[in-house]
């Protein structure tokens, strides 16, 4: 198995949490504020530089209003 980051699941998930955050209409900045962090780790999450772990994808999820389980249901739909 290869590392997951790599795959195209992973790839659909960060872009979805672009998606998610711009149809929220929420800034980088606004959302690290929301989790209490920086908009440097929003960045990097989104860019693949850094790794999103499924807490983080739930905080991240309810920090923009949208249920966790409706991005894992996106993510069922990609096959690698």
């Amino acid at each position: 198995m290869k590392k997951s980051v790599f795959t195209k699941k992973y790839k659909k998930l960060r872009e979805l949490l672009v998606q998610y955050r711009d149809e929220a209409n929420v800034s980088q900045v606004e959302l690290a504020k929301r989790l209490g962090t920086r908009q440097t780790f929003i960045s990097k999450c989104e860019l693949g530089e850094r790794r999103v772990d499924v807490v983080e994808m739930m905080l991240i999820a309810d920090a923009l209003g949208i249920d966790p389980v409706d991005v894992i249901k996106e993510l069922k739909k990609v096959s690698d």
